[in-house]
């Protein structure tokens, strides 16, 4: 990579995820190094990277839940994994996880490293195309069980993972998201209801929880819990959602009554900044506190199991 190319991309990524040019030369410098996975695909005629998490309590002879967990931008699939601590459950439950990797942050090519999922006209088919694939290639190999395929994310993962509840509808049983980096607008056109539970800080600074301009993205965000009555609404669900507060920071709000049993809910965490509830904190100057009131990856399991994809 030539210099000057090298001097655009990590001035990209410092804006991308906010941080001051010499702290991102360091983490690009760490993802070239920590951004291990071990698994490829061949997608849309390019190779695409993934993490993949088999238990050691996994039994070919049942049929086995799949969750995908997808990385915030700027960041790699163990990222993901040492935030959000999915394996420790998967050994407990004994369900596969597997992070795949996003395109590349910049000018569209696919790096090592920090990755992001653009979600445009261009690009979004791409990516699902991937997820789609990658679904294949894991049923190929092991017994997943078709009906209790889910994905969740955090940031701009969140995004994603919410995109394939408009996009794979027929294929994902529920998602969760984490700090959804959602933009104000977004059609689901016909897709079906989808389960979703949500989770997101009150001080989260770049996704802001009343929505607006953020640091990290030319376009503004939506408001969260207007985002959330308006999956509701794309689940169908009928009636007013109930509140109610589950310790002293965090409120839980549930529609329910959707069609499929496709139940909405949303944690607000207040005071909760840009991170993973109950997950591993990040650095708090940048992103905000992390509470550990709840755990998002024990909450979005329970909910998982609870909603099985119905019939075709």
């Amino acid at each position: 990579m030539n210099r000057k190319r090298k001097k655009i991309i990590v001035g990209a990524l410092a804006v991308v995820i906010g941080l001051p040019v010499a702290f991102t030369l360091t983490v690009l410098a760490w993802g070239a190094v920590s951004d291990k996975t071990n698994g490829t695909i061949v997608s849309s005629g390019v190779t695409r990277r993934y993490l993949l998490y088999v238990p050691r309590t996994y039994d070919r002879s049942k049929a086995t839940p799949l969750v995908i967990s997808i990385h915030p931008a700027a960041t790699w699939p163990a990222v993901e994994m040492n935030i959000s601590g999915w394996n420790e459950l998967a050994n407990q439950y004994g369900f596969i996880v597997v992070y795949p990797a996003g395109s590349g942050a910049f000018f569209g090519t696919l790096t090592r490293g920090a990755s992001v999922w653009p979600g445009g006209p261009h690009t979004l088919p791409r990516d699902v195309r991937f997820i789609s694939d990658l679904i294949d290639e894991l049923e190929a190999e092991y017994n997943i069980d078709p009906n209790r395929i889910y994905a969740n994310g955090m940031s701009n993962g969140g995004n994603m993972a919410f995109l394939l509840s408009c996009t794979l509808s027929g294929r994902i049983a529920a998602v969760g998201v984490v700090a959804g980096a959602q933009p104000q607008s977004w059609d689901c056109g016909g897709s079906k209801a989808v389960p979703t539970v949500a989770f997101h800080g009150t001080a989260d600074k770049f996704a802001p929880y009343l929505g607006g301009e953020s640091p990290i993205a030319p376009m503004p965000f939506a408001n969260i819990p207007d985002w959330t009555a308006r999956v509701a609404q794309r689940n169908q669900c009928k009636g007013d959602p109930s509140g109610t507060r589950i310790t002293a920071n965090v409120r839980r709000l549930a529609y329910t009554n959707c069609a499929g049993n496709a139940d909405v809910i949303l944690y607000t965490v207040e005071g909760g900044g840009h991170t993973w509830p109950g997950g591993k904190p990040l650095l708090e100057w940048w992103t905000g506190h992390t509470t550990h009131d709840i755990n998002a990856t024990s909450l979005m399991w329970e909910f998982f199991v609870q909603h099985p994809r119905g019939p075709k």
